[in-house]
């Protein structure tokens, strides 16, 4: 027992601090590209969309059609990162492997929550998944819509990420940016089913899931 002025051992010391991260996978090289540096969807995506915004020029929408179809995408985006963050990452199946899963996915976050190298997509899962809606919405929509449509979703992505990114490692002095890292914290800390929305909270009122009335206060 540790009396109060008595010197801490190291050993206890390490004990009482929690770690940062974990280790995920043993094979060293898929551990490493399960994380990433906050700048690479930047790096990887913004040259995507601005690729994609010189084609849509070309296309046959108009200017102002063109910027309601990109508007369109971000709001497409919102709700994606609600669905995909509500009933895909926190779900907890009762097979080991799902909980693994769960863990591989989302749940690494909320027990590290400040490691840095986990906050935003790694490139191995965003490419595909951006793929995977791009070819989504030109089945959907045809080759002249999709360039605008993505434009918009990709966009929401990458502040999706710089917000979620932001929260939780800047004291952000804004009065929007106060709120959006009260919104998540909440999210992570109060042990609520709520607040599903980090880069925005327009389906969280949608849908109802803005937690208690004490909380809806802050």
């Amino acid at each position: 027992m540790l009396y109060q002025g008595s010197p801490m051992t190291t050993a206890t010391q390490e004990r009482l601090v929690r770690p940062s991260t974990c280790r995920m996978f043993e094979t060293p090289l898929i551990e490493r590209f399960s994380r990433s540096h906050p700048i690479l969807p930047f790096v990887f995506w913004l040259p995507v969309v601005a690729y994609l915004g010189v084609r849509a020029v070309g296309n046959e929408v108009g200017l102002l059609a063109g910027l309601g179809l990109v508007l369109a995408g971000l709001l497409i985006w919102t709700f994606a990162e609600y669905v995909l963050h509500r009933w895909l990452f926190h779900y907890v199946g009762p097979r080991p492997w799902q909980r693994r899963v769960h863990f591989i996915l989302h749940g690494v976050h909320h027990d590290f929550p400040q490691d840095t190298d986990r906050l935003v997509f790694p490139l191995g899962a965003s490419i595909p998944m951006g793929a995977g809606f791009y070819l989504l919405f030109r089945l959907l929509l045809g080759p002249v819509l999709v360039d605008p449509i993505f434009i918009g979703f990709g966009l929401g992505y990458l502040a999706y990420d710089g917000t979620h990114y932001a929260v939780h490692n800047f004291r952000l002095t804004s009065r929007w940016g106060k709120w959006i890292k009260r919104h998540h914290m909440i999210h992570h800390h109060t042990g609520e089913e709520a607040r599903w929305g980090v880069s925005s909270p327009i389906w969280d009122y949608v849908f109802g899931t803005m937690g208690s009335k004490a909380d809806k206060a802050g």
